[in-house]
């Protein structure tokens, strides 16, 4: 049975703008002088992990920071940004859906970000898509190794139990798209507000790049 794997919280919807509000608001939080601009935070997309891109930044500038303790911070905050805000599926993601389901084919969701991050989005999506959606949801605890590591698609591979060639993966960024190309698995590039202002060069290994999900030709994409 094939599959059609959604590979990031803004696969489903674009939460992009949220998460930069989210960690401004917890660098205010933690007493950091630190504002990332619009154009500040697309430079950083090209690297999975918000931990990481708070080290990365922290080095830059010279300072000692407790990056896992910001960015559990910036977690919860975003949280509260979904509840408190009206957020829809991107284009073609419920047709996507419904059109795999109608086909007998399963659906998983491929982060590895955190299950509150997972349950505060779904819970902001509900009724139209929610945890029953799927057949499969990894998260960051899920596997040692989070995205580009392939880590997330090999595992989704093995719950499955499906070969690569019989699934598509969606995903919304650089990293994620490395991890479904490692696993073997072609993916489709579905950039998000912020990630799609770097150019479609950044997404050079994805099999293409939409603005809107079609889903004859997301399933297309599978073996049947």
């Amino acid at each position: 049975m094939p599959a059609v794997l959604f590979g990031s919280i803004s696969t489903l919807a674009d939460t992009s703008e949220l998460q930069r509000q989210a960690f401004n608001e917890a660098f205010a939080d933690s007493g950091l002088d630190w504002e990332w601009s619009r154009e500040d935070y697309i430079a950083m997309l090209s690297s999975s992990g918000g931990a990481q891109r708070i080290q990365e930044y922290a080095q830059s500038r010279g300072q000692d920071v407790d990056a896992a303790a910001v960015h559990t911070r910036k977690s919860e905050i975003f949280q509260r940004l979904l509840g408190d805000s009206t957020v829809s599926p991107r284009a073609g993601v419920t047709a996507t859906i419904a059109e795999a389901k109608k086909n007998h084919h399963k659906v998983g969701f491929i982060t590895t970000t955190s299950q509150a991050n997972i349950d505060a989005l779904l819970s902001a999506l509900t009724p139209e898509i929610s945890a029953e959606t799927f057949d499969l949801i990894v998260d960051h605890d899920s596997v040692s190794a989070a995205k580009p590591d392939a880590a997330a698609y090999k595992f989704a591979l093995e719950q499955l139990g499906e070969r690569a060639d019989s699934v598509v993966a969606i995903e919304d960024n650089v990293g994620g798209v490395a991890a479904a190309v490692q696993a073997g698995i072609p993916c489709i590039a579905f950039p998000n507000e912020n990630t799609g202002r770097a150019g479609q060069a950044e997404f050079t290994a994805a099999i293409q790049i939409v603005e809107s999900l079609d889903p004859a030709t997301v399933l297309g994409l599978t073996a049947s």
